[in-house]
């Protein structure tokens, strides 16, 4: 099967004729009557499939003080999904690091990059990933400035490049890992843009949580970016929301259940919302229907060949080569089936054997 391209203008936008590489964000959604467990054993199961479908990236989020989403510990878990893989990148998407202190997060991510050479990613963000509530009792020392998140950012790359000290010596962030995983800042605004071109680190715009964002938050970060030793060059991801179905009916049944859960978090409902079934069935109100409209962007819906088009597009319009796909969907192989027909459709390099990674 022949890949699809996107072109390149200029700076770090796609190279002519370059593949435009596929990726996954998976939350670990707990879908009603189901447990936590269940929702993590089927990223486990995502993992694996993206790795065989020839997906570039395996990211997970963190969210707090919901049992709607069990993804609360990246770290943690990414542990078990590099350990299922042998190729795919594994990483955080993202850190929320104003919820941990920079030396431990370093320490974390070392270890990954100790026990998993050169597939580790790290992505952050300033976003608490829960209310302003949880968020203090997760770092208590947390002032929700910005200045502190700069303060965390700059600690990190000492640690990383072990130039931290204090007046007694030096200050390591151990295990001693040969390298360091790779850096990205998450943003969906024009500010978080220029923190990630500031300290020469990738750009992952969240597109998937502002919809309206526009190409300008790209071009300001090329335009402001500093090379670093991590990136001598820009580099942009792009995360949105993708349902892809055999039909036109399956995919709007998709997107039907993420617009209802959608509305929810805004009305700060993060829990439980019953079965898939009364959920398909329900009618928006015209006020509903305004607001699914005022989201629409951070979504895409259709059948493959009409989502290729669509994600092709947003490529060519924001000029990245990779686009991170989240599936927020209330059946399990719907879902599976979604991230199989993207695959198909760009035909991506699958790999039909997964050779389990060791320690």
């Amino acid at each position: 099967m022949r890949s699809f391209t996107v072109r390149k203008t200029n700076g770090n936008k796609p190279a002519a004729m370059k593949n435009l590489q596929l990726s996954i964000l998976d939350q670990s959604i707990v879908r009603h009557g189901e447990t936590a467990r269940d929702a993590v054993q089927e990223t486990i199961s995502t993992v694996k499939l993206a790795e065989e479908l020839g997906y570039t990236r395996f990211w997970i989020s963190e969210h707090h003080n919901s049992t709607f989403i069990a993804g609360s510990t990246p770290e943690v878990l990414m542990v078990k999904l590099a350990d299922a893989t042998s190729h795919i990148r594994i990483g955080s998407g993202g850190i929320m690091l104003p919820n941990h202190s920079a030396l431990k997060v370093a320490e974390n991510f070392r270890m990954l990059e100790t026990l998993f050479p050169g597939r580790i990613d790290l992505g952050m963000g300033r976003a608490p990933g829960t209310d302003r509530i949880t968020s203090t009792f997760l770092n208590p020392s947390n002032t929700f400035s910005e200045q502190s998140y700069l303060l965390q950012l700059e600690h990190l790359q000492r640690f990383f490049d072990d130039s931290a000290a204090t007046s007694h010596g030096p200050l390591l962030a151990v295990p001693q890992a040969s390298g360091v995983p790779q850096q990205w800042i998450l943003s969906s605004s024009g500010g978080s843009s220029s923190i990630a071109a500031r300290f020469g680190l990738g750009l992952a715009v969240a597109k998937f949580i502002n919809g309206d964002v526009t190409p300008e938050i790209v071009e300001k970060y090329r335009r402001e970016f500093m090379p670093s030793e991590y990136f001598p060059q820009p580099q942009v991801l792009l995360a949105i929301s993708v349902y892809c179905g055999e039909t036109e009916a399956i995919a709007a049944e998709m997107r039907h259940y993420a617009d209802y859960v959608l509305l929810q978090f805004e009305r700060g409902k993060f829990d439980q919302f019953g079965d898939y079934k009364t959920i398909s069935g329900y009618r928006f109100s015209d006020e509903e229907k305004e607001r699914i409209r005022y989201n629409s962007g951070r979504m895409i819906s259709g059948t493959p060949a009409s989502v290729k088009e669509q994600l092709l597009a947003l490529a060519e319009r924001f000029g990245v080569d990779e686009i991170i796909v989240s599936c927020m969907s209330g059946r399990a192989d719907l879902r599976r089936r979604s991230f199989e027909l993207l695959a198909d459709v760009f035909g991506l390099p699958a790999r039909h054997t997964t050779e389990h990674a060791s320690l």
